[in-house]
């Protein structure tokens, strides 16, 4: 690869990471984001009780104790740092500050998880070209590169399953190659596997994951699995003796109890949080999913040139070198998505809002379809890439701050409001609100009446001197008018409030589609 592309390639990864930080923090505050500060903080109580007491009852009382809360112990310090300037920069409350801080951090770790792919894409075939244009497909993929700028539970699991994925492949092509594998990968592979854990225990399948790689090298390579597992006995053994450690270290919950970990997995896998996801016009409920569920989002959320290029894998497996790198690496993450979406639809584990839940394997399966598209063909693989990527750009500015809810252009066959889950997340909240405070100021509305709506109305609207906030469900009790009402999120499927003039909507639409999507909209009600 010329120098001239590598200069291009780097100027444009740092004008991403610029605009990626800059709309993190001017985007709206998702419903999660309350439930994830909220359990650090129970959380942080919990570990000063521990060291004065010996106990911490308020965490064994506490619903949502096995809530991991790993990737806070990186972020609440960087939150805290940059708080303030937030405070003076935004129009937000200190706490709206605090909520929105850990946008960058998420952001910014998701980069990083990016560079993570690009080494992975590397050891597949040592072609910077390759490896570039495949980074680039990742970065810009309007689903990931959208909860990239909120999401702080999906998203740091997904960079560390990455950057764990990365580490086990260094490790296998250190086998392949019959090198000594350094003591060092095995402590990596242990802190970025444990920090994977206390983010969320389905991280444990991780494990699953690197056994599933060794097999297939040890099936692929003619070697025994025995004899691998031998020659590597020391390795494995500081290996599961820093796993266990660290992950003690890392989920308070243990503790007390080591065994918690077990009622923690039941727990999680059964989540009471029994919501519909409104899935090719069904409302399918969490705790009572269909297989059909994962299969239909993934059709519809998956780029069509990556459903394209994982289809193509039959055609082209005799393309694959006999026992070489690329088809143990290849073999080992289709086998791993394979086998983990059996095991969630087996165990009939609770997930909704689409497949946030089952998103740390949509890495795999883009690493699999450009690998199988390069080998099928390379001029084929550049010329698309290349169009989808310019396509992502397009598509990133056009539905923007919503590109998480993107899907690709199977779905413009139907209605997507009427068929699909939409702004799942509420991020429409700052521009509704946005609406509500100028229509009080154009309209001199006295600030004291209520707003109805999500529980963070409060960050937006407290400095324009609104005192009143309510979550919408009060909305049918509410006799003292005027009163302003946001409508979005679930509240979308209720019908509009009586007798209320409509201020404002929040409507986007995809490149290629005059579907209008309604994600919110702002009422007053005299």
């Amino acid at each position: 690869m010329s120098q001239k592309i590598y200069k291009i390639s780097l100027f444009l990864l740092f004008f991403y990471l610029i605009i990626g930080i800059y709309l993190s923090i001017n985007i709206g505050i998702s419903h999660d984001e309350h439930h994830e500060q909220l359990n650090w903080e129970v959380n942080l109580y919990a570990i000063k009780n521990f060291f004065e007491t010996g106990t911490y009852e308020n965490l064994l009382n506490y619903k949502d104790r096995y809530h991991g809360i790993g990737f806070n112990f990186l972020s609440q310090p960087f939150q805290y740092l940059i708080k303030d300037f937030l405070l003076e920069y935004l129009d937000l409350n200190e706490y709206g500050s605090i909520l929105i801080s850990k946008h960058i951090v998420v952001f910014i770790l998701f980069f990083i998880s990016g560079l993570f792919f690009y080494k992975i894409c590397l050891i597949f075939f040592n072609d910077k070209k390759f490896a570039l244009l495949s980074l680039f497909l990742f970065l810009l993929y309007p689903y990931f590169f959208g909860h990239s700028l909120i999401n702080p539970k999906d998203v740091p699991f997904l960079s560390f399953w990455i950057i764990s994925t990365y580490i086990v492949c260094k490790i296998i092509k250190k086998l392949d190659k019959k090198e000594a594998v350094p003591i060092k990968y095995f402590v990596y592979l242990s802190i970025s596997s444990s920090l994977l854990i206390s983010i969320r225990i389905v991280g444990l399948l991780i494990l699953l994951q690197y056994l599933i790689f060794f097999i297939t090298f040890s099936e692929i390579k003619k070697e025994s699995f025995l004899n691998l597992f031998k020659n590597n006995i020391k390795n494995i053994f500081i290996l599961i003796f820093s796993l266990v450690s660290f992950t003690y270290l890392l989920n308070p919950i243990l503790w007390h109890d080591p065994r918690e970990i077990i009622n923690s997995l039941k727990w999680m896998s059964k989540y009471q949080q029994d919501v519909n996801t409104l899935t090719l016009g069904e409302s399918m409920k969490a705790l009572n999913l269909p297989a059909s569920y994962y299969f239909i989002w993934l059709f519809f959320k998956l780029p069509i040139l990556i459903i394209l290029g994982f289809l193509l894998f039959p055609l082209i497996e005799n393309k694959f070198i006999k026992n070489n790198l690329n088809k143990i690496l290849t073999f080992s993450m289709i086998f791993t998505c394979l086998i983990i979406l059996f095991l969630f639809i087996l165990f009939d584990v609770a997930i909704y809002n689409e497949i946030r839940h089952v998103m740390f394997l949509v890495p795999l399966i883009f690493i699999v379809s450009l690998n199988n598209l390069h080998l099928l063909s390379k001029k084929f693989f550049y010329i698309s890439g290349i169009l989808v990527s310019i396509f992502f750009v397009i598509e990133n500015i056009s539905i923007n701050p919503y590109q998480y809810t993107w899907m690709n252009s199977f779905s413009k066959f139907y209605k997507i409001n009427k068929n699909f889950e939409v702004d799942y997340w509420g991020i429409s909240n700052k521009n509704l609100y946005g609406s509500i405070a100028k229509h009080s100021l154009i309209n001199n509305v006295d600030k004291n009446n209520c707003v109805y709506g999500d529980l963070y109305s409060n960050a937006f609207l407290e400095k324009q001197n609104f005192e009143c906030f309510k979550i919408y469900s009060e909305l049918d009790a509410a006799k003292n008018r005027p009163y302003y009402v946001m409508q979005n999120h679930s509240n979308l499927k209720r019908s509009d409030p009586k007798d209320c003039k409509l201020i404002s909507t929040e409507n986007y639409a995809y490149t290629f589609s005059s579907q209008k999507i309604k994600v919110g909209s702002a009422w007053y009600c005299n």
